[in-house]
Formats: C-alpha cells, sequence, structure tokens
C-alpha cells in the first residue's frame, strides 16, 4: 500500500497534465471553435487571472494553511480603488491608500492565525465576508465600477505581444518569482518547513509566526495584482464575483494540481498543471453550452473528489486536527 501511495503521489503532476492534454485533443477535434486562435487565447487568458489567484493561494495551503477572503480581496480593494479615482482622487495617493488597506487586510489575517491560534479558515472567511460588506455599503456606489476614461488600466488592458494579452505575461512572470522564492530562499523554504511539520520548524529555531503572517500578505498583494489585471481587462470590476464559484476554482486549482492541504506539499508547478486542466475543461463545458448550475456542480463534485484523494495521499497529522487548520 505504501508503495502504491508513492508512485500516485509522484505522479499526480504527471496524471493531471495527461488529463488536460487528451481533454484539449477531444475538444479540439469534437467541438466547434475550440481550437481557433481567439479561443487559445481565451483559454490562456482565463487562466492567467485564475493561476494567478491559485499562486497565492499556495504560498498559503503549502504553509498549512487557507485564504478564503482572496476573491474579496481582489474584487473590492480593486473596485473601492477605481471609485477613488472615479470621485477625482490623484491616482497616486488612491494606490497608497488602497494598497495599505490591502496590506492591513494580509496582516490581520496573518496575525488572527499567527498569534491569536484562531483557524485560518474562520479568519479568512470573517475578513472576506467584512470586506465585502464593508466596501459594498460604505465606500462605493455599485456593484460595478468603471475604469475612468483615459485611464493607464485602459491601455494596458489592449497590450499584446505576439497577440498574447499581457496578463499571460505576468502571470508568468509572477510564476517564476514564486518559484524562485520557495525553491531558492531561506524563508521560501521556511514555508515547506513549517507547512510539514510547525513543532518541529519552531524548535529549530525558525520564525513560524513571522513566517505566517508574511504569507498571507503576499496572497493579499497577489489578489490585488489579480483584481487590476481583470479591470484592465474587462474595462472594470464586478464586485459580485465575490458570491461566485472563482473562490472554488482556485481552491479546485491548488488541490487537483497536487498541492496538499495537509501542509509542506506543492510547488509552481502544480499550479500550473492545475490551472490548464480547469481552464481548458471550464472552456470546452462553455462552449458545450452546459448550464452554468451544472458547470458548479461538476466543477463541486471534482473539488469534493480532489479533497477526499488528498486525504488518503496527504493524511492531516494529529497537531493539525487539533488546530483545526485546513
Amino acid at each position: 500500500m505504501k508503495s502504491w501511495l508513492n508512485w500516485k503521489e509522484m505522479n499526480q503532476e504527471r496524471i493531471v497534465l495527461l488529463i488536460a492534454i487528451l481533454i484539449f485533443i477531444v475538444a479540439s477535434f469534437t467541438l466547434p471553435g475550440f481550437f481557433t486562435p481567439d479561443n487559445i487565447v481565451a483559454i490562456v487568458r482565463s487562466v492567467s487571472v485564475l493561476g494567478i489567484l491559485a499562486l497565492g493561494m499556495a504560498i498559503v495551503v503549502i504553509g498549512r494553511g487557507i485564504d478564503l477572503s482572496a476573491v474579496a480581496i481582489m474584487a473590492m480593494s480593486v473596485a473601492w480603488y477605481l471609485q477613488l479615482l472615479n470621485d477625482g482622487m490623484a491616482d497616486g495617493a488612491a494606490f497608497l491608500l488602497v494598497i495599505s488597506g490591502v496590506l492591513a487586510i494580509g496582516l490581520l489575517n496573518g496575525f488572527l492565525v499567527a498569534y491569536a491560534e484562531v483557524p485560518a479558515i474562520f479568519v479568512t472567511l470573517a475578513s472576506g465576508s467584512f470586506v465585502f460588506g464593508y466596501v459594498r455599503s460604505q465606500l462605493i456606489a455599485q456593484d460595478a465600477v468603471p475604469v475612468p476614461l483615459g485611464h493607464w488600466m485602459q491601455l494596458f488592458g489592449g497590450v499584446r505581444y505576439f497577440d498574447i494579452p499581457v496578463e499571460v505575461f505576468i502571470f508568468a512572470a509572477l510564476a517564476f518569482l514564486i518559484f524562485l522564492f520557495l525553491r531558492y530562499t531561506k524563508w521560501g523554504r521556511y514555508v515547506y518547513f513549517a507547512g510539514d511539520n510547525p513543532v518541529s520548524a519552531r524548535n529549530a529555531g525558525m520564525p513560524v509566526r513571522p513566517m505566517l503572517v508574511l504569507r498571507y500578505v503576499i496572497s493579499a498583494l497577489i489578489a490585488f495584482i489579480a483584481g487590476l489585471l481583470t479591470a484592465a481587462s474587462l474595462h472594470s470590476i464586478n464586485t459580485r464575483v465575490v458570491n461566485s464559484t472563482l473562490l472554488y476554482d482556485i481552491v479546485l486549482v491548488a488541490v487537483i494540481g497536487g498541492i496538499g492541504l495537509s501542509g509542506g506539499k506543492g510547488g509552481v508547478r502544480n499550479v500550473l498543471f492545475g490551472a490548464a486542466l480547469i481552464g481548458i475543461m471550464l472552456n470546452a463545458m462553455t462552449i458545450i453550452d452546459i448550464p452554468l448550475i451544472y458547470q458548479s456542480l461538476i466543477k463541486s463534485s471534482i473539488l469534493l473528489a480532489a479533497i477526499i484523494i488528498d486525504g488518503f495521499l496527504n493524511p492531516r497529522d494529529e497537531q493539525t486536527a487539533q488546530q483545526g487548520d485546513i
């Protein structure tokens, strides 16, 4: 049994990649309009924003946590930023004010998890709900906030290199930077050590609590970047995305890509493979014209199956169960 589990774990990324390639090939031959330049660009573009959000989630999950506030931070911070611009505030001042708020939410999440020892699932769920409710009721006037005419985000959203949207290159750059951080920096390796065994990491002298705070700050900043790219692409941000299935898609990308929810396992490659599979699958379901309610059912079933499989491949230890973290 042990050798079977090790074999499955070793080949999980490869299996996900092969499934993504298989779906892509089948869809290319059977779905009209799938294998066209415009649709391929649409797939890559959708995968980019989803993948950027999943990169932030991956850093938190590898360190034995979860961030359910990511989508709320993404949508509401950018909506507030655009509202300030539409109200006449200078761009620099608006940006500094919003980025300060994003950092404050990330610090608050990290502090409550690391020092108050509140389970991450409850902290981030509460902070995400608070961010959405407060910004929507107090700081913005409508659900969809447009980008001001002539703003740099309007121009940035149309930038393409070799007919590829700029967000694809930003996703690649962020993925490379996070890969370097996790693989080649001391604090990046601490993420794995703390995720694998927080007590041993603390006894070894690693700054487990400050590192935990840092992970949630990084996740919040990455969510803000994803929101800026979304607004630049669509020329607006719709806050109703907070109530969509996007958060579940992010978790699905991380889990199905091979990042263990018990912590200490996974990396950027898992995010890339998971995002590719989910992006291709969602695009194919859209072309087939599967109703959204059934798409949600399919995604939730896949997520549930992925969590169950992850429970067998990466069992939670006693300490994780006592903490209540995912």
